[in-house]
């Protein structure tokens, strides 16, 4: 279930993403779930804490406590930077210092706009020609589907490792399991 996208605009969203990562002998977008990591960053602030940040120092997957899965709270100037970037300046004085901005979830709900509410519906040559006349769309939708392909997947991609698994990327190993005395001898 979408968080900031509509269920219609997800599915559009879906369609895009695997127009530009799509299914062949690998995986795609479709299968690495990259538009619910669009959607994720979208709305990050869906949540308390955000889902910018996944804590550390290992993610569990080879060892080690599973910090990824718990979030980082944000200072409040990174809070500012991210919710500007993501919600834009919205007329705040504060978010404003240099110029009107204007955000990811605004510049998406006009891609989705621009493409069309029917994108998912039609033939896939209606969707190529919709993208290629759409660059600046395609650009940034392609940026954040890449991210989603190959970013841990606790940021909600890269779906079963998928995107990780097709690249033969074995991702985060650490900890590589070296005891004190292995790396205190010189």
């Amino acid at each position: 279930m979408p968080g900031f996208f509509t269920a219609e605009q997800f599915k559009t969203v879906v369609a895009i993403c695997s127009r530009l990562i799509p299914t062949d002998e690998d995986p795609g977008a479709t299968e690495a779930q990259v538009a619910t990591y669009i959607d994720g960053l979208l709305g990050a602030f869906a949540t308390d804490p955000p889902l910018i940040w996944a804590g550390g120092g290992f993610s569990g997957r080879f060892g080690g406590t599973p910090g990824f899965a718990a979030f980082h709270r944000l200072t409040p100037l990174e809070e500012l930077s991210w919710r500007t970037r993501i919600e834009g300046s919205l007329g705040i004085a504060e978010r404003e210092r240099l110029g009107p901005v204007i955000g990811l979830q605004e510049r998406y709900l006009s891609a989705l706009d621009a493409l069309g509410s029917d994108f998912d519906q039609v033939s896939s040559d209606e969707q190529d020609q919709r993208l290629r006349a759409q660059p600046e769309v395609v650009k940034m939708i392609y940026g954040h589907a890449c991210e989603g392909m190959y970013a841990a997947p606790e940021y909600g991609g890269n779906h079963q490792l998928r995107g990780w698994g097709y690249i033969d990327y074995r991702g985060d190993v650490q900890p590589i399991g070296y005891t004190d005395e292995d790396v205190s001898q010189a």
